[in-house]
């Protein structure tokens, strides 16, 4: 069984990556999300003429799955290295953004019942 690489691991990895070819000098915040970018538009050129039921089963074709697969890696590996950039730890700030998005969008019927006293 293939262990689960963690995160930080991840962008050490891609940090090495970057530093063996020399290219920090081009991983700027700018570049680095104008990259993330256009994988993101990558992924979603696989996707923009599928009806709706044909997308649901985009990975049971294995070259698509491929495809969508090395897509999804390729916006990952972007957003990894601005993280790394900018200090930001991703797995944090989607905690905080999980918690804001449940305070602002409460499930139907949340606070219409006060308990009894």
């Amino acid at each position: 069984m293939t262990e689960h690489p963690d995160l930080a691991r991840l962008q050490r990895r891609l940090a090495e990556f970057a530093a063996a070819r020399n290219w920090q000098p081009y991983h700027t915040p700018k570049n680095l999300v104008a990259a993330l970018s256009v994988e993101a538009s990558e992924l979603v050129e696989i996707f923009q003429w599928l009806t709706p039921e044909e997308s649901a089963r985009v990975m049971d074709d294995p070259g698509t799955a491929h495809r969508v697969t090395d897509e999804v890696a390729d916006v990952l590996a972007y957003l990894l290295q601005l993280c790394e950039v900018l200090g930001i730890d991703p797995l944090t700030a989607l905690a905080a953004k999980i918690d804001r998005n449940e305070r602002r969008f409460p499930l139907p019927g949340a606070g219409d019942h006060q308990p009894d006293a």
